[in-house]
């Protein structure tokens, strides 16, 4: 009889496990882990918790990565985001989709494994509480530690909610990288009908970010489009109509391809908008509100053995992407090969998040697929 992985998720979907507050939802994987025959650590990185369970000692290490906290609740849920009620075959919660039912699916597709195959290798888990919030002190401190140990992790799927009109209908083999700015250009305060007497901020303000707006910064890079940049906010606080204001700033938000780094295009931002300062007679201040990397998996015989696997499970061939925000995998990436996939994620963050209870037990068994193939070959 294959293991149902519905019990599991709802203990863990009733851990309120808010970021970076693990809220007992750890101690849920670890005794789920520790009952398989796991051998279990935990280690905690300033305040976030974190878990990483092997079986078995050989190579290949093949790992399965998630993490267990979630975004806030907000308000205006039909039912408590913490129940995990199941209604009419519909799982309701936080962390539905986004990502404690694939941490329960990838479990039971585990034990479903270990029942029937000699292991050649070792199957291993990595589960973090801040995913969702800075991503410092999680997966990022837990692999450099990990290695330091000598752990060696050769491939790893993170179950990351990837399809969209169904199960298994893509796999992440790649995300975009992400790069916050904030610029503030600070000029002289005047009135306006002496300009002269006055440096008004926001003018080199504007033309700093036409300047930016007008590059192309690529033509897209292999398995991913064109990286792109959007301004997010422009703020000048100012009242009156009759006033140069002093201070000007703006945000914007740069989804970029493998062809960049975050540090290279904070470069030319602030190379750009300082050129545009000096030419009005102001000054300006930039920083990087938050950035992530970008990460791509070539396809080939690890996308391929996971696709095979989604298509014995799900009965259609996914596609493979990389689109969408940022996960843990960016740090995976320079451990070991990696993919994401998961559930629908249309609902993820979302008030009344949700899946169905049948995805969750075929995602188990697709999961066991994986291992069955990876193993295998």
């Amino acid at each position: 009889m294959s293991a149902d992985p519905l019990p599991l998720a709802q203990a863990l979907m009733r851990c309120p496990s808010i970021t970076p507050n693990e809220a007992g939802a750890l101690d849920v994987a670890e005794a789920a882990l520790a009952g398989l025959g796991f051998k279990v650590k935990r280690a905690k990185f300033g305040i976030v918790d974190n878990l990483y369970a092997r079986f078995g000692e050989a190579r290949p290490n093949f790992c399965f990565a998630g993490h267990v906290d979630v975004v806030p609740p907000g308000q205006g849920w039909s039912s408590d985001p913490f129940a995990a009620e199941i209604r009419d075959g519909i799982l309701y919660g936080r962390g539905a989709a986004d990502m404690k039912t694939a941490i329960a699916a990838m479990i039971a597709g585990c034990e479903n494994y270990l029942r029937g195959d000699k292991l050649k290798g070792s199957i291993s888990f990595l589960l973090t509480c801040d995913e969702e919030g800075p991503a410092t002190d999680g997966s990022k401190a837990m692999l450099a530690a990990l290695a330091g140990q000598g752990e060696i992790l050769d491939h790893c799927l993170v179950g990351e909610p990837t399809s969209e009109a169904r199960v298994g209908d893509v796999i992440k083999n790649g995300r975009r990288g992400s790069l916050n700015v904030v610029i503030d250009m600070e000029g002289k305060q005047g009135h306006v009908a002496y300009p002269a007497r006055a440096v008004n901020p926001v003018t080199p303000l504007l033309e700093t970010l036409s300047a930016l707006k007008a590059r192309r910064l690529d033509e897209g890079a292999p398995g991913f489009d064109a990286s792109n940049l959007e301004v997010t906010s422009i703020d000048v606080g100012n009242s009156a109509h009759n006033v140069i204001p002093a201070r000007a700033g703006a945000k914007l938000n740069i989804r970029f391809n493998t062809h960049h780094s975050g540090e290279g295009l904070f470069a030319w931002v602030r190379e750009t908008a300082e050129r545009a300062a000096e030419r009005a007679g102001a000054s300006c201040e930039l920083r990087i509100a938050s950035q992530s990397v970008a990460f791509y998996t070539a396809p080939g015989p690890f996308t391929d053995l996971i696709a095979a696997a989604v298509r014995e499970s799900f009965g259609a061939a996914p596609a493979l992407a990389t689109t969408g925000g940022t996960s843990d995998a960016r740090f995976i990436k320079d451990y070991c090969p990696v993919a994401e996939l998961g559930l629908c994620n249309f609902s993820a963050h979302m008030v009344d998040e949700h899946c169905a209870v049948e995805d969750v037990r075929k995602l188990a068994h697709c999961y066991e697929a994986v291992l069955v193939k990876y193993f295998g070959a």
